[in-house]
């Protein structure tokens, strides 16, 4: 199981680095969603995964031998919410960049750099 979970991390996070690296502006944000849901998953198979014993045991003076550690799954929880409202953020921003540029491509984005303007100089 931790195999499969870790295998689907690095799938997310390859994507996430593929999408990231475009230049359309809802693809770096779902490459960044994606980039989040593989730390997410990277940092769930460190806790390691059973299905055999509860993370924590109400009864037990110490913790069971093989359990799952329950501070990771505290700590996805907390990084889903934060992950969340960061990608509505951005999505919001997003939004804001294409109503005022009229464009989706970071190319077009570039009000700053006219195309004919000095170019900067190579060395100092």
């Amino acid at each position: 199981m931790d195999h499969t979970i870790a295998a689907l991390a690095g799938l997310f996070m390859t994507a996430a680095i593929y999408m990231l690296l475009s230049r359309s502006l809802i693809s770096m944000l779902l490459g960044l969603a994606l980039l989040g849901n593989g730390v997410n998953l990277v940092i769930f198979v460190a806790g390691r995964l059973t299905r055999a014993r509860p993370p924590i045991a109400l009864d037990a003076l110490a913790p069971l031998a093989g359990s799952a550690n329950p501070l990771p799954q505290a700590l996805i929880l907390t990084a889903i919410v934060i992950g969340f409202a960061m990608f509505a953020f951005l999505l919001v921003l997003a939004y804001r960049a294409y109503q005022s540029l009229d464009a989706d491509h970071t190319d077009t984005m570039r009000l700053a750099e006219p195309k004919g303007g000095p170019r900067p100089p190579l060395s100092y």
